[in-house]
């Protein structure tokens, strides 16, 4: 992993404004991201994790400007993204691409693979004339583990898993250094989960890509991740080496979700740690912390005052105001952590 980020969001914000009556009038904002600041370096796997809501899926489409921020600001390998028109954004998309969650839904049904996989080649012009547009598209197909008698076959005629392996053949089609998957296995059956995750981990060491990694299964966060982002009501609330966060969670929010995580070893248990209520509503987050009125350890400090994200000796850091005493201890540990392992696979057809 380089030292030197390849990406770095700065106060990133996305407000929806919700309208109403005969004008249309703004009423007021859903914040689905709320001032968000991180950096991705390059070859890592930044996981990013937290309840339906919380602005995930928000925060990487803002991170590639497929939604503009509201306030902030995104720099890509040290070039400002913000402020670019969509004609001065197109040769930096080579360099950064998107894989949508829902694979019924991210392609073209009326395309043919050949033309699915060639449309990136098409629109950059990278491809020398029709017999090297056909090669790459069938190294495409290879790589995904694919037939090449697919190339003149629809998306319907695949099954949901080669379908997410298409998303990512053109994801991928055009070398990129920086790819955000937005769950991308979230619709798959589960025999098929491990095989798309071990592709992806396959590709990042043949490609050196760098992800940000959005799920809500953690166990796949956690084999997946270099570090991992917590996220809550359009904030991040922890940020860790995923090793570190797993073995030692900070934040009362990511202990909960940790919790409720299932143990498939029938002679082992986690102690449960109950989070009452529902996450407040984006459009009117309460004042102070924004997780205090579900919090088993609020203060009342935690009602008035919103903690920073407080650096930790051990990597760490995290929105809370427990944590304010071991910031003061020494500076942070490198950011180090992940696996490199594969999962175990069905043996299915994907």
């Amino acid at each position: 992993m380089s030292s030197e980020p390849l990406l770095q969001a700065r106060n990133v914000a996305v407000h929806f404004p919700v309208r109403g009556g005969w004008l249309q009038r703004a009423r007021g904002a859903v914040k689905a991201v709320d001032g968000i600041s991180l950096d991705v370096f390059r070859g890592e796997t930044l996981g990013l994790v937290g309840e339906s809501g919380c602005g995930k899926s928000t925060l990487g489409r803002a991170l590639l400007r497929l939604v503009d921020p509201t306030a902030g600001s995104v720099h890509f390998d040290g070039q400002e993204l913000t402020g670019l028109s969509q004609r001065q954004l197109r040769p930096l998309r080579r360099r950064m691409q998107f894989v949508f969650q829902d694979p019924y839904a991210s392609l073209n049904p009326r395309m043919t693979v050949r033309d699915i996989l060639g449309e990136p080649f098409d629109i950059h012009g990278l491809a020398r004339g029709p017999g090297e547009r056909e090669r790459e598209v069938a190294s495409l197909l290879d790589a995904m583990g694919l037939p090449r008698e697919a190339l003149g076959r629809y998306p319907h005629e695949f099954s949901g898993g080669q379908r997410q392996r298409l998303g990512i053949a053109r994801a991928i089609a055009l070398r990129p250094d920086l790819v955000v998957a937005d769950e991308p296995i979230s619709a798959l059956d589960v025999s098929i989960q491990a095989q798309i995750v071990n592709l992806l981990v396959d590709l990042q060491r043949e490609r050196g890509l760098t992800y940000v990694f959005i799920a809500h299964d953690l166990n796949i966060v956690e084999h997946m991740s270099t570090r991992v982002a917590v996220m809550y009501l359009g904030r991040i609330v922890e940020l860790a080496p995923a090793r570190v966060l797993y073995s030692r969670p900070r934040h009362p929010y990511t202990q909960a979700l940790l919790a409720a995580v299932p143990v498939p070893d029938p002679g082992k248990t986690r102690t449960r740690v109950l989070v009452p209520g529902e996450p407040p509503s984006p459009l009117a987050p309460p004042p102070g912390c924004t997780f205090h009125p579900r919090c088993p350890l609020a203060m009342e400090r935690c009602r008035r005052e919103s903690p920073p994200l407080y650096a930790l000796p051990d990597g760490h850091s995290a929105a809370c105001f427990l944590a304010e005493d071991a910031s003061r201890q020494s500076p942070p540990a490198p950011q180090s952590g992940g696996t490199d392992g594969v999962l175990a696979q069905s043996p299915s057809p994907g």
